[in-house]
């Protein structure tokens, strides 16, 4: 069984993850709503991919046999500047979780906790990865923000989706809805 500080912490992120999943929904709307197919789809896309963190979370505490909380998260900021403001707001976002993830690590390792260690290793490595799209995505939007449709085109060919799965993944909760 998990060191209990570390089940407090983790079902503390499985909130952080479900709040992110809201905000790039949030993102996408407004995208969606300045007739922004592309930047809406990524944003959908990226509110699946947060969610399926938290669900994440909740099989490894099921697995093992730890409580699990499934919280109710605050409002998402719905009302932006400019095109770029949602990207400013998602960057932020994601160094926040890398900071909250690394903070899981280091109390999994404090309470000598080793399972659990493990299981964030791979939250680790994810951020690292959300952080650099984040970033350039925003340094397109920020250079592009007075002809959206630059970012558009930018996605479509870098972010085109087809994606594989990551095979080395923790498995969510509900599989792979």
């Amino acid at each position: 069984m998990p060191a209990s500080s570390f089940v407090e912490r983790l079902n503390a992120q499985i909130a952080y993850e479900f709040a992110a999943s809201q905000q790039y929904i949030a993102n996408a709307v407004h995208y969606e709503a300045e007739a922004l197919p592309r930047l809406a789809a990524f944003f959908y896309a990226q509110a699946v991919e947060e969610r399926n963190h938290a669900m994440m979370m909740v099989q490894y505490l099921l697995d093992a046999d730890a409580d699990v909380t499934i919280p109710g998260v605050a409002l998402p900021e719905t009302d932006f500047a400019d095109v770029v403001a949602p990207v400013v707001l998602s960057l932020e976002q994601e160094k926040r979780v890398s900071d909250q993830v690394a903070a899981l690590v280091g109390v999994a390792r404090e309470e000598g906790d080793y399972l659990s260690e493990q299981f964030v290793q791979w939250f680790l490595k994810e951020q690292v990865e959300e952080v650099a799209t984040m970033s350039s995505l925003l340094a397109v939007v920020k250079r592009s923000s007075e002809a959206p449709n630059f970012v558009e085109d930018y996605l479509a060919r870098e972010h085109s989706g087809g994606e594989a799965a990551d095979p080395t993944a923790p498995p969510a909760a509900g599989g792979a809805l």
